[in-house]
């Protein structure tokens, strides 16, 4: 069953929002001072926030991401600051050079550094330790300290 949709108030600013991009997940943090009466309306294209802050401001933000997200494995926590969404790709591993499908960024979005990490690299972090440890048996066999070690006797479940 979707949720109602979420009409644009006639008057209404965005909050700021922060984001930053994990291999499975979107993190994007609206900045609202007590939010309340708060709506998150996610769907796989898009997503609406409406709420008000403490000066009873009417805060509304639409956008439309850059890849489609799971709708059922995205969350949206309400904290005392900031509204948390966290939305999950239909993609992992696919990084986002941006928030929104549209190239022209808003000024309301901003990328949160603090969080932001260049995830892209680490299976290569990974895989350089994987060959150095390759040339390292390579080197043990091929040198005089006899064959490697035969393991076919170890199994993985114990």
């Amino acid at each position: 069953m979707n949720k109602p949709k979420i009409v644009r108030p006639e008057e209404s600013q965005p909050a700021h929002a922060l984001w930053f991009d994990r291999k499975k997940y979107v993190t994007v943090n609206f900045m609202v001072h007590k939010p309340k009466d708060v709506q998150v309306d996610i769907q796989t294209d898009k997503m609406i926030l409406c709420c008000k802050n403490n000066s009873d401001d009417v805060i509304y933000n639409e956008l439309y991401f850059y890849d489609k997200v799971l709708i059922h494995d995205s969350r949206e926590r309400v904290y005392d600051r900031s509204i948390h969404v966290l939305l999950r790709k239909i993609k992992p591993d696919f990084a986002w050079p941006r928030l929104q499908r549209d190239e022209a960024k808003p000024s309301w979005i901003a990328v949160d550094f603090d969080n932001w990490r260049d995830w892209e690299h680490e299976e290569d972090e990974g895989q350089d330790e994987f060959y150095r440890y390759a040339d390292m048996i390579q080197e043990m066999t091929t040198s005089n300290k006899g064959a490697a070690p035969d393991m076919g006797d170890l199994s993985d479940s114990d």
